[in-house]
């Protein structure tokens, strides 16, 4: 049973070490200057926001917690965003239900939409919220990356570091893995075609990129910061769905107390850490729980997208969770009164 959960635990943590290094170095490389005409638009600061939010793990939320204490978007922008966002639970959610993932993202989107529009019109004393006009806050920098610098590449290679070895080594084993179905049956379907593609592109990325980007980008942020979390929380989380299912019918007890587990659900989520959604996340994958407890969960937790908020703005970080909570619940009680 062990040697099973370590496998997949292998499996979903690969998947996401492989996304988020692909997100970070997509959206360093697109990085442009476009503040000022989203200032002039309630609606694009939404549609923006709310896609950053969308984007799988923290650094869409951490942007947008940026742009708001620049002033950039609105408070209801970042309602939106965090409502939208499942932090780094949404690369274990389109690893395990994919297509399911997708429309529970496009679901909890339009909710951030209507949400943010709400929260704008009806809380009209933003300005409170924000000390200051001008925040430093220890976000991810955006610089443009200068990934194929004539000569540099082979020069790099040559005098290769640790850091850049390290990555080419987890990658190449990835992808033997894959190949030799050693941790998943190999079929040439969407999914393994696309893990293959994304494992070797990610490859190009580390073995080209400047060793300025591949430090500070790549492996202080996507392999300390959340690798290791990542797969320790997955590994826990079903390895308590294992031993439980051992000795209750987990399943049961859930379906007979639904309303117990969505409050539950949504209580969990107003902690601002990755990791203890994907209880919900596997329990989902397993049928254990409906879309309704998954949805709620979803729009409450925000990885911990929200934490910066707390340097910015501590009213505003809790006067955000109650907005959530409130969503949350209205929207998983109704999901589960009409049967979802």
């Amino acid at each position: 049973m062990i040697l099973e959960i370590l496998k997949h635990a292998v499996l979903i943590t690969s998947f996401v070490f492989i996304m988020m290094l692909l997100i970070e170095y997509i959206n360093v490389q697109t990085h442009g200057s476009w503040q000022e005409k989203l200032r002039r638009s309630k609606f694009g600061q939404y549609l923006f926001a709310i896609i950053l939010g969308a984007i799988p793990g923290c650094l869409g939320a951490f942007t947008v917690v940026s742009l708001y204490a620049h002033g950039v978007v609105s408070f209801g922008a970042l309602v939106g965003a965090m409502i939208a966002t499942s932090g780094d639970e949404a690369f274990v959610m389109l690893s395990m239900f994919p297509l399911k993932a997708i429309g529970l993202t496009i679901l909890i989107m339009l909710i951030g939409i209507v949400a943010a529009y709400l929260t704008d019109k009806l809380f009209k004393n933003q300005d409170k919220l924000l000390i200051k006009e001008e925040h430093q806050l220890p976000l991810h920098t955006q610089e443009l990356c200068d990934c194929y610098p004539k000569g540099y590449i082979i020069n790099q290679l040559k005098d290769i570091t640790f850091e850049r070895t390290l990555l080419i080594s987890i990658l190449a084993l990835i992808l033997i893995l894959i190949l030799t179905s050693s941790i998943e049956p190999f079929e040439w379907d969407w999914v393994s075609i696309t893990l293959l593609a994304s494992t070797l592109f990610s490859l190009f990325v580390v073995i080209t990129v400047p060793n300025h980007f591949l430090e500070k980008h790549l492996w202080e942020h996507v392999v300390k910061k959340h690798l290791l979390r990542i797969f320790l929380w997955t590994f826990g989380a079903l390895l308590v769905i294992q031993v439980l299912n051992q000795f209750i019918d987990l399943e049961s007890w859930i379906h007979a107390n639904t309303f117990t587990v969505l409050i539950i659900a949504v209580l969990i989520g107003i902690i601002p850490e990755s990791g203890p959604h994907l209880i919900f996340v596997t329990l989902f994958a397993s049928g254990a729980i409906p879309f309704s407890i998954l949805m709620a969960s979803s729009i409450v937790q925000d990885g911990h997208g929200t934490l910066p908020l707390l340097a910015v703005s501590k009213k505003g970080f809790i006067i955000l969770k109650v907005i959530n909570i409130i969503v949350g619940f209205a929207v998983g009680l109704t999901a589960i009164l009409i049967g979802f």
